[in-house]
């Protein structure tokens, strides 16, 4: 809805405060659609407060976009984010084209962009991604089809020129977008590039082919990407678990066992296969400060226990440090990768196990502590973390190829909306 400017002047100070509020709220969002400890309904209480920011500079009008203008000469991706949702509800195409000239010289900040086109309401892009589409820019190109997968659109996949492109990053994000659109009848011709020399466009093709249903080479592509060191691992590693039959997983399991600096992804890849047979194993590592969180976490992937809300937590320990600090001689500058997890305590969890063990049957994969069915998977989606949301989506594609992949990003009162109409 297109709010128009009110006759009495604007103060500039509050119009300000929406830039603020609504920049920074961005930012914590892009990091909380990927967290350990968010539910869809922490997401609605946030994506409600960048709605009433981004309203507030739709009803200022001219005068936002000029604060908005002045913000881009030192933007960062929630700024982009920002003037380009901005620009898109009150339909500035002079906003637009400088948005886009921007993430072009600055690649950053296309995630910007790029999310604020799923942001917005579908009227709102309507004649935009046309445009877009047709576009001779190959990221303009990249824009609209994100655009289409985002709010579920197919802007004619089959009969389109994208998965020909001769710019790979065209071919990358359509071949992603055939395997969120569940574009079941193209997963032959999609599953033929997994074995591409362009990295980018193999990860895309392997992994939307195994969505749609492709149990053969895409698979083995994309096992192979999980086994490899590099960008696309983490992503190849969780769909490929989730895909594999449990007997080949384990022999997947076994080959990263060979390797002590395979540990966490051992870790991550038993809580994903979902076989109880190793939880005891998994209890083991939660005794390590270093692997306790990371257990816990592939412990409830398996189990469904909520450690946090069953008290099977302990406090942090005192002595532990991870991630960056502020001594500048530190050369560990990542982030914790287990911030948000709770830290298990191992005898209260293995006296949980003892009382509800015999509830599992080893050699049968369970997903938040039941078998995977279409039913189990929204009710996860409906009430489950966000990590765990993610996995729900992908088993809903691994059960009915075809099925177009949930947006776990897209506005929380989007996807309640869709979680609805599913049952």
């Amino acid at each position: 809805m297109i709010m128009t400017a009110p006759a009495a002047p604007i103060v500039p100070i509050v119009v300000e405060q929406h830039l603020d509020e609504s920049a920074v709220l961005c930012n914590v969002r892009a990091t909380l659609v990927n967290g350990p400890a968010v539910k869809l309904h922490h997401l609605r209480r946030l994506d409600n407060r960048i709605a009433a920011h981004l309203d507030g500079l739709a009803i200022a009008g001219d005068d936002a976009w000029r604060f908005c203008e002045m913000r881009l000469e030192n933007a960062g991706n929630s700024e982009v984010f920002v003037a380009t949702a901005l620009a898109l509800e009150t339909r500035r195409q002079d906003g637009l084209d400088r948005l886009f000239a921007i993430a072009q010289a600055t690649p950053d900040f296309a995630d910007g962009l790029t999310s604020a086109f799923g942001w917005v309401e579908r009227d709102r892009l309507k004649g935009v991604v046309a445009r877009l589409l047709a576009s001779s820019v190959s990221f303009e190109q990249v824009a609209a089809l994100t655009a289409c997968a985002a709010h579920g659109v197919d802007p004619g996949m089959a009969s389109g020129p994208w998965l020909e492109a001769n710019d790979a990053a065209v071919r990358a994000r359509a071949l992603r977008a055939a395997g969120e659109l569940g574009r079941h009848e193209l997963v032959t011709a999609v599953a033929a590039m997994a074995t591409g020399e362009d990295p980018d466009c193999s990860a895309s093709a392997s992994s939307a082919a195994v969505l749609l249903g492709n149990q053969g080479v895409a698979l083995e592509a994309l096992s192979q990407i999980a086994r490899a060191t590099g960008p696309y691992r983490a992503r190849a590693l969780r769909l490929a678990f989730q895909a594999m039959p449990l007997n080949v997983a384990h022999g997947q399991l076994q080959l990263l066992a060979s390797d002590p600096k395979h540990l966490r992804w051992l870790i991550e890849g038993s809580g994903i296969a979902g076989d109880p047979a190793y939880v005891p194993w998994l209890l083991g590592h939660m005794g390590t400060d270093q692997t306790a969180r990371l257990a816990g976490e592939a412990f409830s992937l398996v189990t469904g226990t909520d450690l946090a809300w069953l008290d099977l937590e302990r406090k942090p320990p005192e002595d532990f440090e991870s991630g960056p600090n502020d001594d500048p001689d530190d050369p560990n500058v990542d982030m914790d990768p287990d911030e948000g997890l709770p830290w298990p305590d191992p005898d209260r969890v293995k006296d949980w196990w003892a009382k509800n063990s015999g509830r599992f049957t080893p050699g049968q994969r369970y997903f938040m502590g039941a078998p995977v069915t279409r039913e189990h998977c929204i009710d996860v989606l409906k009430n489950g973390y966000q990590r765990q949301r993610i996995l729900a989506a992908h088993y809903l594609c691994l059960l009915e190829p075809g099925t177009p992949l949930f947006n776990t990003s897209a506005p929380a009162w989007r996807q309640q909306k869709l979680l609805a109409q599913m049952g």
